[in-house]
């Protein structure tokens, strides 16, 4: 058995190096690090692709709040707010009459 190892030595010299109690020491450290211990290179990962989603949907939220409070602005006009009401709830003064035209084809535009 030992005269196959040192075959094996002699013919790859690189298995030397994996002899040393130290290298095999460094090497078992090495996996427990990254595949084994509780802030593993595993667990960083995942934890990072949460991070990048989270940071979306701060950027998406954060965008979201902008383009509300410019909603708010535009409706604390008087006129904005008649003219909205009277095209999207279709209100009216009293000595008004309101006639609806639709065409097929048509879409109402939800937006301000």
């Amino acid at each position: 058995m030992k005269a196959k190892l040192k075959n094996l030595v002699e013919k790859y010299p690189i298995l030397k190096i994996f002899g040393s109690r130290y290298v095999l020491i460094f090497i078992a450290f090495t996996v427990w690090m990254l595949f084994f211990d509780t802030y593993s290179f595993l667990e960083h990962q995942t934890i990072n692709r949460e991070l990048n989603e989270l940071e979306e949907n701060k950027r998406f939220y954060q965008e979201e709040i902008k383009r509300d409070q410019s909603r708010i602005k535009v409706l604390q006009d008087d006129d904005f707010v008649e003219k909205y009401a009277r095209e999207k709830y279709y209100m009216k003064k009293d000595s008004e009459d309101i006639y609806i035209i639709e065409y097929e084809g048509d879409t109402i535009d939800s937006s301000f």
